[in-house]
């Protein structure tokens, strides 16, 4: 009820009936009934939907992209970027373009990637890191994505918000921001297995490497 009571189009159906109802409060109306109001509403509704949109109960696909960091982290963040991929895949209302979308799901493969990593690592990442990684699966990327869906796409492409950007290039900056941390974590996983490699080769070569008489 409530996407309908805030939805563009309602509002407009809402002040056209308020007109309607001042030019009667005035006397302009005077032959006419109070259901002149719903005649008012009706029309300003098919205005402002035909502009904006029909209101709709159902809840916009992006605001769905909601996830909680529980349970299992393997689960949590496949849950995640599974819902970010879907949702990229079916861009609603053409809302991503191409170039961003591909961002979006070369992101979300390196996000997959790390996770495999994570898991066969010989080293371990910090309990910060670990947060990092979780919550760039779980909630930054979705909840980056939901925000950008969320403005027009006009305004998104071509209005400069407060930092000088538009609000798809400030969209783009902060998928740069991810897909730095991502590749920073998977060079700190590829640091420690190198390490412990390392380590063991050297304890080869002492046990096994030829020994002079």
């Amino acid at each position: 009820m409530f996407r309908w009571l805030n939805a563009p189009a309602n509002w407009c159906g809402l002040l056209a009936a308020t007109g309607v109802l001042v030019l009667k409060a005035l006397g302009l109306l005077a032959g006419l009934g109070l259901g002149v109001a719903a005649l008012g509403y009706a029309g300003g509704l098919v205005v402002g939907a035909l502009w904006w949109g029909w209101p709709s109960f159902k809840e916009a696909e992006w605001e769905a992209l909601q996830f909680k960091d529980e349970g299992d982290a393997r689960e949590a963040m496949g849950r995640a970027l599974s819902g970010v991929r879907r949702l990229t895949e079916h861009n609603p209302g053409n809302r991503i373009p191409g170039a961003l979308a591909t961002r979006i799901q070369n992101l979300c493969g390196k996000l997959e990637g790390l996770l495999d990593q994570w898991e066969r690592s010989k080293g371990q990442l910090p309990l910060q890191e670990s947060f990092h990684a979780r919550h760039i699966a779980i909630s930054y990327l979705p909840d980056a994505l939901n925000t950008y869906l969320s403005i027009p796409p006009q305004f998104a492409t071509k209005k400069l918000l407060s930092n000088g950007m538009t609000a798809q290039a400030t969209f783009e900056g902060v998928l740069t921001e991810l897909e730095a941390k991502v590749e920073q974590l998977g060079d700190d996983l590829a640091g420690q297995d190198a390490q412990a490699f390392l380590r063991h080769s050297e304890f080869l070569k002492q046990k096994f490497g030829a020994k002079h008489p």
